[in-house]
């Protein structure tokens, strides 16, 4: 399975304390490597990641990590990377294949978040969408949030981060397909932004955007100054599985300059 990686952006809101967002560290590991190891953990063999603010750092991180892991990783910069994040999965397009996992950068997630969606079957869906009920839930910032309103079947009807009401809210994690890239390109054709959101609202309009219900999975947003904060606190016990292979890794590299 393909994946595909958002980390184009500014990072805007974490830039005071963090001049990159994707290669901001929690606990001794990237956002970026973080998104990566999880995908690899659920069945992705090939990875694709968006780059452009800072994309030579970008860039050479993933070339060490891609060394590390042993796992197909293929950059695509975003020619204009302050347009809304719907450009980015156009300019990772033609790397891609029908069906692949889609994630922001800075969004972590519980192993059973992903797991869940990896095991949904799109349907008749052109993209499903892993979202939360937990909409009072501390973890998520309702000043940057990205809502979601469903049906009685769960398929979305409206998302975005101004819609006036919602039951839901976007986790940063998809499945979907190439339907999905024609929905952006036609959102654009029509004169919007070009935002993933406009894209899924315009599947939603077509019937054609699901949902995954993570239920009482854990996720978070690394955003801002609290977020990251939250995330140094929280992700260890969250993700121990990475969080022990990494102290093991950084013994035995400890293990080996002694030796030295």
């Amino acid at each position: 399975m393909d994946a595909l990686i958002l980390a184009a952006g500014y990072g805007s809101r974490l830039r005071p304390i963090e001049p990159c967002k994707p290669l901001t560290h929690v606990n001794g590991i990237s956002l970026l490597e973080i998104s990566i190891r999880q995908l690899m953990s659920v069945g992705a063999s090939k990875i694709v990641v968006a780059t452009g603010y800072r994309a030579q750092e970008v860039e050479n991180s993933l070339s060490d990590i891609s060394k590390r892991h042993s796992v197909e990783i293929i950059t695509r910069r975003v020619p204009d990377y302050s347009k809304p994040n719907g450009h980015s999965i156009l300019a990772a397009a033609d790397a891609l294949s029908d069906q692949f996992f889609l994630v922001m950068a800075d969004h972590i997630f519980a192993h059973d978040t992903l797991r869940q969606l990896a095991g949904t079957q799109l349907g008749g869906n052109d993209a499903v969408l892993a979202i939360d009920r937990r909409v009072d839930s501390d973890l998520v910032d309702p000043d940057d949030a990205t809502w979601v309103r469903t049906d009685a079947t769960g398929q979305i009807v409206a998302i975005g981060k101004d819609i006036d009401r919602y039951d839901a809210v976007d986790c940063g994690a998809f499945m979907v397909n190439s339907g999905l890239i024609d929905a952006i390109k036609s959102s654009v054709a029509q004169g919007k932004a070009g935002s993933l959101s406009d894209g899924m609202q315009e599947l939603a309009d077509r019937g054609k955007a699901g949902t995954c219900d993570i239920g009482s999975s854990w996720w978070l947003d690394v955003d801002e100054a609290q977020s990251l904060h939250l995330a140094k606190q929280q992700v260890p016990s969250q993700l121990p599985e990475l969080f022990q292979e990494n102290a093991l890794f950084d013994d035995a590299l400890q293990t080996m300059a002694s030796a030295s």
